[in-house]
């Protein structure tokens, strides 16, 4: 055991953040911690850091070896990046013999066998060992840099000239060079700023370590590669499940299940014991029977219903058509400065086509974008089907005005008699309140994208082009997201290092590299060659939605009126929905496909 956390709460003002949460840590867990934004995740990672103190309950921390990555990490801003990391592998066995030779010094109590002289020799050696910074780096150290993006012209920065992806990584190539000397890393959204390949190679190196580990992510391909438990943090409580990602999904959906029967049954019982009570005392009110029925009410178990949080809404409209084919470029030459940065692309995107766009920072992707919007110039030759109608959502959202708030957005959009229609548009994207009536640049990350959505629902374009659609969105967001655009009609060309979004939206996906598009028909698995589930055919029944609801499993959200089908093997996830009333049976019987 690591570290163990028993009743451990903590709250900031009136808002208690943790509450009473219990959990151990053990030699060799690989644990995912996740939750919505704001849950407070952050909180806890710090808290198990030692780096704040609960309000209350008991931690116990065995080891000081933790290397920590935050999210939002900070340097010495007069130091070099090389002498940040460089510093960072110097072993810790140098550093521990260092303090053995202070502690003789300053005790007067030398070694057996040394003399002062041996000692001060040794000092004064081991001491020009830690000062000296040669810049040279060994091939474990540049590989690890190399991966990080981390160049020699990087390498000589000060830390206070970096931006905050820079920083990240910096911070991150300086945990793992030193990871053999940790008991514990904790990483907080590692991903965050790491490109397709780089997240790849560090699945691998945290796969090869025997440190404990604990990663907070929004990289659910990430974390099914990578943890063993997840651990989930909703309405200040902790609940773990082993297994990675995938299989979270699975016994959270049955545990939603599981706890709705059971609340149900409950409620049910409660009910008819209280019609019971009542018919007692109207048939002999003057006896005590019905206060000992009534006691026995109150002794009842009461089961917790599942948590259910506000879920965002999304349906993306179209308006407008076009022929088969949307984009067609051929032998496509951009250059930025002296650079050419697409040399000879072809592209073909036709109309109903999802097509995800990956590849290595800086391969040009953003520059692509560009250039099918016409904001570039280009060699070569570019075809936009005369019916296309081009909504583009850009990963800085600059298509919004910092100084409007959100309702102001839209209506430039809708229209000013459209306010009504507007505010129902935000409060499905959970824009409510002061959220609507702020300026767009005071929001965080994740509501400025959710406002950037609306701007496109509200358009209903044709054409969707969006530029990492799913970043600082938490969980829950990006499944609606996935979820609202697997139905989208119209087409979509999407550049994105979210692996899991193009599994689940994309019919194609293209790498681009060395200024060149390689395009795959399928999703990101089938390209990487990861087993794609075998499929059969089974009798399924016809239901109707009668209320709103979630498929945890899929994490497909139901709306009142849908029409589904469900064989019998798909059951077992709806039957809770079936149990209280969200769905009815109507005639009908189909032959449906399902996942085996």
């Amino acid at each position: 055991m690591l570290i163990r956390a028993e009743g451990v709460a903590k709250s900031f003002g009136p808002n208690q953040v943790l509450k009473s949460i219990k959990l151990q840590i053990n030699r060799g867990d690989r644990i995912a911690l996740i939750g919505i934004n704001g849950s407070g995740k952050s909180t806890l990672l710090q808290i198990l850091t030692g780096k704040l103190k609960p309000d209350m309950g008991e931690l116990i921390i065995k080891t000081d070896k933790v290397g920590y990555l935050p999210q939002m990490p900070t340097f010495n801003g007069d130091e070099t990046v090389l002498e940040a990391v460089k510093g960072a592998s110097i072993s810790s066995s140098l550093s521990q013999r260092i303090g053995e030779l202070e502690n003789m010094m300053s005790s007067g109590i030398p070694e057996n066998g040394l003399t002062w002289d041996d000692i001060a020799e040794e000092y004064g050696h081991l001491r020009g060992q830690m000062d000296r910074f040669s810049g040279d780096l060994n091939s474990r150290e540049r590989d690890i840099l190399k991966r990080m993006g981390i160049d020699q012209e990087m390498l000589l920065k000060k830390t206070a000239q970096l931006s905050g992806g820079e920083t990240t990584k910096v911070m991150l190539a300086k945990v793992l060079l030193r990871v053999e000397d940790f008991d514990l890393i904790i990483l907080d959204e590692p991903t965050s700023h790491l490109d397709i390949s780089a997240v790849e190679w560090l699945e691998d190196f945290l796969l090869k370590l025997d440190c404990t580990q604990i990663v907070v992510s929004h990289d659910r391909y990430f974390l099914d590669n990578v943890v063993t438990k997840v651990v989930e943090l909703e309405t200040g409580k902790l609940r773990a499940y082993s297994g990675n990602y995938s299989s979270f999904t699975e016994k959270k959906s049955l545990d939603v299940e599981r706890q709705w029967k059971e609340s149900e049954k409950i409620r049910i019982e409660k009910e008819r014991q209280e019609r019971v009570m009542e018919d007692l005392h109207r048939r002999e009110w003057f006896g005590t029977t019905h206060k000992t029925r009534q006691k026995m009410i109150d002794r009842m178990d009461q089961v917790e219903r599942p948590f259910k949080d506000k879920e965002i809404m999304i349906d993306i409209g179209v308006s407008g058509k076009s022929g088969k084919n949307m984009i067609l470029a051929k032998d496509l030459q951009v250059r930025r400065g002296r650079n050419e940065v697409l040399r000879g692309l072809d592209l073909s995107l036709e109309t109903g086509d999802k097509l995800g766009i990956f590849g290595p920072n800086g391969s040009g992707k953003t520059t692509l974008i560009k250039a099918v919007l016409q904001e570039l110039s280009y060699k070569g030759e570019m075809w936009i089907a005369p019916g296309a109608r081009i909504g583009y959502y850009a990963q800085g959202h600059d298509m919004l005005s910092n100084t409007m708030t959100p309702e102001e957005q839209l209506l430039k959009i809708m229209g000013e008699e459209e306010r009504l229609t507007v505010r129902r548009l935000l409060a499905k994207l959970l824009l409510t309140g002061e959220l609507v009536e702020r300026p767009i640049g005071t929001l965080s990350g994740g509501e400025r994208a959710r406002v950037a959505l609306a701007v496109l629902i509200a358009d209903r374009r044709n054409l969707l082009i969006m530029d990492e659609p799913t970043n600082y969105l938490d969980i829950p967001a990006k499944h609606s997201v996935e979820s609202a655009l697997s139905e989208y009609p119209g087409t979509l060309l999407i550049v994105t290092h979210d692996r899991y979004l193009m599994d689940a939206v994309c019919n194609k996906v293209g790498l681009l590299r060395d200024g060149r598009l390689d395009v795959h028909l399928g999703n990101y698995s089938s390209l990487k060659g990861r087993a794609i589930q075998s499929t059969k055919v089974e009798e399924a029944l016809v239901y109707r939605v009668v209320s709103p609801f979630t498929e945890w499993k899929s994490r497909r959200k139901y709306q009142p009126g849908e029409r589904i089908t469900i064989s019998e093997s798909e059951m077992d996830r709806f039957q809770w929905a079936l149990d209280t009333g969200k769905i009815k049976r109507i005639p009908g019987k189909e032959m449906k496909r399902v996942s085996s």
